[in-house]
């Protein structure tokens, strides 16, 4: 008798082959049979008019910290992701000498937006060295699966000290040797990578730009060789590239150098709009010589959430609304209403353009039209695109959110966006899950690429077949990290399992909680339609909501396979 048994749904299975009817078994949280009339088991799930699909690896995660204090990994929980991976751009707790926690946790608010009050009440440092980090989070429980990368950031502090932080410094050869050694010990210790940021955008929470963003190519060639010699790991790099073939290269050198696969984040950026193309040509002509490059893509714009709750809002230097943003969203709400504070609010003006501004509406639209802009519909309603935007600010008892475009979105469409998930040489990624808490939410990626491109778009333009999406964020993205036990249905593979309400899946609005250790606030996305999401043959998820469940491991020690 099996333990259970999905039975009566669609299989799409991971491979890209066309959905069939079959059941599926489980025993000891593996599958052990695909197929028809599978025999008695201890339980049943009732699969029928439902997909059955492998669980989600999420290849682009920031837990690091969360990941001490969350069993659940919220949000990724509520988005059909069985597997995450932390440490990406850079950034993580370990390596950490004693007096670095201040200044990494400084790093970490700054550059993905983890409120540090709630990293300094959160984090218990029971580690010093990346071995001990993997020690200290594997022992606690979780209900996802999870995996850790080395950071470059936290690397350069554990071995030049304050020089780390120091754009000005450079690491000394026998520095430059000790960063690869202690990579490759992250690594046969069971880190699944390193990571690395060369990116303006990233700061500390003191304006300083991120440890990493001007290392040079004999410090990146130097770790290189460090994941050469552990013959392990990947690397994940996320850049800027204004410089685009000088820097490009220096990248590719780091693959080549190590052997090892790196994905490097793509995106479309408003000041180089077509860059992003020549960089697929550089990846998909590095893989025409055996190099093993891979960009990291985003569904859908990356964008800001904006409301009175988030960080951000159009109107965050406007005098009248400072005065009222430390109040209740009730007395807010009172107050912003009041006719002559309200004309003052409007006389005063929005900070940012209304034509790339959108409401986000519920469920949210993250491909909207020009004629859905702030502007377009004020216009239309004959009013100041100030009021306008208000209005929207102040619904639902003033948790209304407008949404921002920032990457992704230069020509108003997401044509390029499926160019790139197109892209022979691309995985789904950057949904920063557990970052950026207070204005943006994109740990919900899984369920849009599944809503959005296999679904909804057709009023947009080209839709994707669902046996390709599910490809891309299981089976493609599992096997850039080396995790060959899952991604895939088929016998003997690990039983992280999705069993989903296809033509009921759809996104629920950002929530703003305020749930963080030390009260801290963040964006909590969640979905509709995910009937069952298992781990190891558990049920981790049930309509919407955490059993309880906590089957979720630390995976070590990933061997990725020859791309």
């Amino acid at each position: 008798m099996h333990d259970l048994v999905i039975r009566g749904g669609t299989l799409i299975d991971g491979t890209g082959e066309a959905g069939r009817r079959a059941d599926v078994a489980i025993d000891d949280g593996l599958i052990t049979a695909v197929g028809e009339n599978l025999g008695p088991a201890s339980e049943e799930i009732d699969a029928t008019g439902l997909l059955v699909t492998p669980g989600f690896v999420d290849v682009h995660t920031h837990y690091d910290g969360q990941v001490t204090w969350d069993h659940l990994m919220e949000p990724s929980i509520y988005h059909g992701v069985t597997t995450v991976v932390m440490g990406n751009c850079g950034v993580g707790f370990a390596p950490a000498r004693p007096d670095r926690h201040e200044w990494l946790i400084g790093l970490m608010e700054g550059v993905e937006d983890i409120p540090g009050t709630a990293l300094e009440e959160g984090l218990t440092w029971d580690w010093e060295t990346f071995p001990e980090y993997l020690d200290a989070i594997e022992k606690k429980p979780h209900t996802l699966d999870f995996a850790a990368q080395m950071p470059h950031g936290a690397l350069r502090g554990y071995v030049m000290g304050d020089r780390g932080a120091d754009h000005n410094e450079r690491p000394s050869a026998t520095e430059i040797t000790e960063m690869a050694r202690l990579t490759k010990e992250a690594i046969e210790a069971g880190a699944v990578g390193f990571t690395t940021s060369r990116t303006v955008n990233h700061k500390s929470v003191d304006g300083a730009q991120t440890p990493s963003y001007t290392a040079t190519s004999a410090e990146l060639w130097g770790i290189a060789d460090g994941m050469k010699q552990a013959g392990a790991g990947v690397f994940e790099i996320v850049g800027d590239f204004p410089d685009l073939e000088p820097e490009f290269a220096m990248v590719r050198q780091m693959a080549e150098r190590s052997g090892r696969p790196l994905s490097v984040t793509v995106a479309q950026i408003n000041e180089r709009p077509e860059d992003w193309r020549r960089m697929l040509d550089l990846i998909s002509e590095a893989q025409a010589d055996g190099v093993a490059l891979h960009a990291q893509v985003a569904p859908r714009p990356v964008g800001v959430i904006m409301s009175f709750e988030a960080t951000f809002n159009p109107f965050i230097k406007n005098p009248a609304v400072l005065e009222a943003q430390e109040l209740s969203n009730a007395e807010r709400q009172e107050r912003l209403g009041d006719p002559q504070v309200r004309a003052q609010v409007v006389a005063g003006g929005m900070i940012m353009d209304p034509r790339r501004l959108y409401a986000l509406g519920d469920p949210p639209n993250y491909e909207p039209s020009e004629e859905e802009s702030i502007e377009a519909r004020a216009k239309a309603a004959g009013v100041d695109p100030a009021e306008f935007a208000l209005d929207i600010l102040l619904e639902e008892d003033g948790t209304g959110q407008i949404f921002m475009p920032a990457l992704n979105y230069f020509y108003g469409n997401s044509d390029h966006c499926l160019e790139m998930l197109k892209h022979p040489h691309s995985v789904p990624g950057l949904g920063d899950g557990g970052a950026h808490v207070s204005f943006i939410s994109d740990a919900s990626f899984s369920t849009y690429l599944l809503t959005h491109w296999a679904r909804d778009r057709k009023d947009r333009g080209e839709i994707l077949p669902v046996e390709y999406i599910i490809k891309r964020q299981a089976a493609d993205t599992a096997k850039l990290l080396g995790f060959s036990d899952r991604g895939i249905i088929a016998e003997g593979m690990k039983a992280d399992l999705n069993v989903i309400d296809f033509e009921a899946l759809n996104l629920s609005k950002p929530e703003m909680r305020y749930d963080l250790p030390a009260g801290g606030k963040r964006l909590v996305q969640k979905a509709r339609g995910y009937r069952y999401t298992l781990v190891s043959g558990e049920v981790v998820q049930k309509n919407g909501e955490p059993t309880g469940a906590t089957p979720g491991k630390l995976v070590r020690g990933a061997q990725p396979a020859p791309a």
